[in-house]
Formats: C-alpha cells, structure tokens, sequence
C-alpha cells in the first residue's frame, strides 16, 4: 500500500481545535503497517475540499474525517460525486442505519436528514456493529478513499472493525510490516540513543528509531516479513530487547497512554488517588478521569490556585506559604499531604509551579515546577524546569506527576 492521506474537514479543525479523529486514524494505520503520507486540516469550503481530495484521489488510499450531517457532510459527497463521476443515489442501508442510530437515542430523525444517504454510486456502507452513524467506502478507477464521522461515539469502533482490515490488505515491496511504538519517560532522546545504539540504523527485518513526541521517547519498530506471522515473530525478538534497553524507562506501547498505566497499576493494588493542581488547572484530574472506569480508582482533584485556596481547601499552612513561596517543594509536598487527608486516599499527587509566559523570577524562572507524591510506601518531591510554552509546562507537568507514581508502585 503506498502512503495514505488523511483529510479532516471542518472549520472547527482550521481553527485551532483538536482533531482527535484524525489522530486515532493515524495511529490505528500506522499500527497496520500503513505508512501516512500527509495529514490535512481542510475547510469546509467546497473548493477547499476539492483540491484536498483531487490531489489524493489516485495516491494510495485516502480517509476523510467529516460530521456527518451539516457543510462538512454535504460538501464532501458532492466534491467526490464530481471527483469520481460518480452519481449519488439514495443508499437504504445507510438511511435504515441513520434512523436505528436516532431511535438509539430516543429521537426521531429530522425532516430531510435522509439527505446524508444520498451516496455515491458504488460506495460501500460501513456500520459499526454496536449502531451509531455509519462510514463509507468507494473503490472506483483506481479510487480508494473512506469517510468517516469524525465527531461519532462510535468513530474507534469504526476504524477497528473497517479501516484497520482495509489497511492490512495492502503489502509493501518487502512484504507486510507490522510497526509497534514503546513510550518512554524521564530520558532524553539523547540517552535513549545511547541505550540504543545497537539497532538504531541497523540493517534487517526490524528498522528502529527513536523520537521525542509529547515530551517523552517514541520508539518505533518496523518489522517486514515474507508473512505476517513472519514479521510479527522477527517484530516479538527485537522489542524485547529493546523495552529491556529501556528499563524502567518504557512504560507502554501503542495506545498506552500514562494516565492508563497508572489507572491499572492502582487498580492492581486496590489503591485510590487524589490530586491537587495548580500551575496545571484541572489538567492531571481530567487526563485520570478520561480513562473510562476511572471512578474505581479516583477519588477527587482539587484546583488551588490561589494562596487562600491552598490553605482553606487542602490546609497548607499560611507560614509554610510565607516562608518558601507557592512554588516550592514544601508547599507541593503539603499540597499532596493535604489532598490525600482530604480524599482519604492512600496515593497522592500535587502540582505548582510557573506556567508562563510571566510570573518568573531569577530563582523560580518559568517552567519551574514542583511535584509531590505520596504512596502507601513513601513520598517523594522533585523540582523540575520544562521547557516550551504555558501548555508545554501544563502537559509535561502532567506527565512528569504521572510517572512519579507509576515508579513506586509498579516495584
């Protein structure tokens, strides 16, 4: 399969907001083997669109993320229609699909919306086996492209049960390639090279490199086999040797997010955890809380932004405040110490620190962040400095916090 090309289209998307569709098609095919050649942010102008789609259409496969209904919806059946020469028709599966999906909801379908059956001729409908709003696929003249409803629910069930089969149906020259990536924290890129310096442009059935992407060490494998079975084998040999490289270093792969991690490791343990934020302002209790099943291990997040807040909320003493500043370990330390009485939590984690882009001082410059943790066993408090913007500091805050408990109890 040669590189596929992912368009999102919506003004929401151009004009800043996250497109978190875009990125789970990306990782699922990248998983496949896929290799992704470009990923756009188009509006949904029709002109727009057109010359997205005219300059992808005969490249490989292309997958276009759009809500359903509205401009988006609209403006890409009819650029493809035109694109493909296509006529669009009314298609009864899609139709039958979007009305199960408004019962599903206790609503009764809108007048006109069986406009958005309206597909074109030869597209194949793609349903998702728990319901919800379907995707759709047309291979035609050397044509493959697949649009998926970016805002649905059932958008991940989707690309499991559609896009990933398609994408592992197109082999490379070298055979099928599977591609695995192990997440590491706490080292530079730097280090992690030295680490992995063995198979780091080494010629074979595994190609290994290394990246930083969201303030941690993306290890990527590439495995190339005659079969599948083949690379996934060649694939198993070398990712064991270099997650042992990485040590305690690696904490996931693929999808495997920290705040996952932690959120098994304390569930192995029947442990609860409580979190007070400052400088990051909710941002480590929503990362917690957006792992579904989160409540099992999640007692409560407490943002203290202020001094006032710090002392009535989580009870850091007024003097311990006077004496070292807000930013500072003995505040974060009280900070955790506060959050965890309060939660009745046996684990606990506290952030403050200088976001940016002001409020620095030679002592305690910007990006100047203090984390406690606290955990059956012990406690710890590290002074870190992050570089990059007010949400660089914010995420890498969050990760650092993360980590700091997965340490202790995966031991």
């Amino acid at each position: 399969m040669s590189g596929v090309q992912i368009i999102s289209v919506g003004a929401a998307q151009v004009a800043g907001q996250d497109d978190p569709g875009g990125l789970l098609a990306v990782r699922a095919l990248v998983a496949e083997g896929a290799p992704v050649a470009s990923r756009q942010l188009v509006d949904d102008d029709e002109g727009a669109v057109e010359a997205a789609l005219g300059a992808a259409l005969g490249q490989g496969l292309a997958v276009v993320l759009a809500t359903p209904g509205g401009s988006s919806g609209e403006v890409v059946r009819r650029v493809l229609a035109r694109l493909t020469g296509a006529r669009l028709s009314l298609s009864d599966r899609f139709l039958e699909l979007l009305q199960q999906s408004y019962t599903g909801r206790g609503q009764a379908m809108p007048r006109r919306m069986d406009r958005l059956a309206l597909l074109p001729q030869g597209a194949q409908v793609w349903a998702d086996a728990a319901g919800g709003e379907p995707g759709w696929f047309l291979e035609a003249d050397g044509v493959r492209v697949v649009v998926l409803p970016a805002d649905s629910p059932h958008l991940a069930a989707l690309i499991d049960q559609h896009l990933r089969p398609l994408a592992r149906q197109g082999t490379s020259p070298g055979g099928p390639r599977l591609v695995r990536i192990l997440r590491a924290t706490g080292i530079t890129a730097g280090e992690a090279e030295e680490r992995l310096g063995h198979w780091l442009g080494r010629e074979g059935q595994v190609a290994v490199s290394c990246t930083p992407a969201e303030g941690d060490i993306w290890v990527r494998l590439s495995a190339h086999g005659v079969s599948r079975s083949l690379a996934a084998a060649a694939l198993a040999r070398v990712e064991a040797e270099v997650e042992a490289a990485l040590g305690e270093d690696c904490y996931g792969r693929d999808d495997e997010t920290l705040e996952l991690v932690v959120g098994r490791l304390l569930l192995e343990r029947a442990l609860m955890v409580s979190v007070a934020e400052s400088c990051t302002g909710g941002l480590l209790g929503h990362r917690i809380t957006s792992v579904p099943g989160a409540s099992r291990y999640f007692d409560r997040g407490v943002l203290v932004y202020t001094n006032r807040a710090k002392e009535e909320l989580i009870g850091v003493p007024e003097e311990l405040l006077r004496a070292h500043g807000a930013v500072s370990a003995p505040v974060a330390e009280a900070m955790a110490a506060g959050v965890a009485t309060l939660g009745r939590s046996a684990c606990a984690l506290a952030i403050t620190g200088v976001a940016g882009p002001d409020g620095g001082t030679p002592q305690k410059p910007v990006g100047t962040v203090f984390i406690g943790a606290l955990w059956p066993e012990g406690r710890a408090v590290r002074r870190f400095r992050f570089a990059g913007g007010r949400d660089a500091v914010k995420w890498q805050s969050t990760q650092a916090a993360l980590d700091m408990l997965r340490r202790p109890l995966r031991s």
